[in-house]
């Protein structure tokens, strides 16, 4: 007998990625910034006090929502915190979907939406990307409580024009979510969508540009009535106080996040043209990993030879993407063994 219910007991559940315990490895499989976080955010935990740790932290974490807005050109009541991007995913669901009301997205995308879905018990309309990873026009006619469009796009680092997702937001009657976890990487982003479209909200993640992937946190930004909606939805004390004051330190020093987000976009395009010269098909990246399709050579195989190496990129059993790697952008060092193994292994 099962005490769980039905949706929950044949849940295959979101599957992450590698995790190895070992710390002589190259690591370029769950997108994690090579650098370390900003010099600032090092001092503020080092300045931690055990009355901090004692107390709850502040609910909604105002002054990590001061220092965002400020640098969006929003006000507070336009961000909200989140324990990592997968938080406000996991809110977005709870507050919206249900079974009689349908979350939709492109796909491939990120996999965790599906597993979200079958939580709620909310149907999923899944439109697939053309092979250019083009919107799909009927992504506007699904009539879907949710329509999530993850941008730049994981895993293929492919990126949607804010012209083309401010026409989607304008024909779509629910909610569109845009997941930028991977938009510190891009050209451009859909802050100013927030001021025209009521129904739009971005997520955001202190992960990937910030290189804070370790204290879990993300936050949303939308118009206000929107995050007051969601913080109905988030748990009580979702963000914890060295978290907040961690995030807010990075975020407010934009000088040392611009310099190493150039140098990781620097470093993506080096990694694709030598992945290129290896015959690689690897088209443009906006995020900070590239999807390498590995032509006549079993993804697979490649993968575990790579891992006899200690090197660890992402494979995906997935009819759409088993003939392809994701290969997080890593430093300089890391790609150049990444190329010298791959070198070692085809034939």
């Amino acid at each position: 007998m099962s005490y769980f219910r039905d949706n929950i007991e044949t849940l295959a559940g979101y599957e992450p990625g590698f995790q190895p315990k070992q710390s002589d490895v190259i690591k370029l499989n769950t997108n994690e910034n090579p650098y370390p976080p900003s010099p600032e955010v090092l001092k503020v935990l080092s300045r931690i006090s055990a009355e901090q740790l004692r107390r709850y932290p502040d609910p909604v974490g105002d002054e990590f929502r001061q220092a965002a807005a400020l640098l969006h050109g929003l006000g507070p009541e336009n961000i909200m915190c989140c324990n990592g991007g997968d938080d406000l995913l996991n809110i977005a669901f709870r507050a919206f979907c249900d079974k009689n009301r349908p979350v939709a997205y492109p796909v491939p995308t990120y996999s965790l939406y599906p597993v979200l879905a079958r939580l709620q018990d909310a149907d999923m309309i899944e439109i697939p990307f053309d092979s250019e990873f083009n919107l799909p026009p009927k992504l506007a006619t699904t009539e879907a409580a949710l329509t999530i469009v993850c941008n730049p796009n994981a895993p293929s680092g492919s990126l949607i024009s804010v012209g083309e997702l401010a026409s989607l937001a304008d024909e779509l009657a629910g909610v569109l979510l845009i997941d930028e976890a991977y938009v510190d990487f891009a050209d451009e982003n859909c802050v100013a969508l927030v001021k025209d479209f009521d129904n739009v909200i971005l997520l955001r993640s202190m992960s990937k540009g910030y290189s804070l992937a370790a204290i879990r946190f993300g936050y949303a930004i939308a118009q206000a009535d929107l995050i007051a909606g969601l913080m109905k939805v988030k748990d009580s004390y979702n963000v914890d106080a060295v978290a907040i004051a961690l995030a807010t330190a990075a975020i407010k020093d934009q000088d040392y996040f611009r310099q190493r987000t150039e140098e990781v976009k620097k470093a993506r395009e080096s990694l694709i043209e030598q992945l290129r010269d290896l015959k690689f098909k690897v088209p443009a990246s906006n995020a900070n990993f590239v999807l390498a399709e590995t032509g006549n050579w079993p993804a697979s195989e490649i993968y575990d030879e790579l891992v006899r190496r200690n090197i660890f990129v992402r494979y995906f059993d997935l009819p759409s993407l088993a003939d392809k790697l994701r290969i997080t952008v890593g430093t300089t060092e890391q790609n150049e063994k990444l190329i010298l193994a791959l070198k070692e292994i085809l034939p």
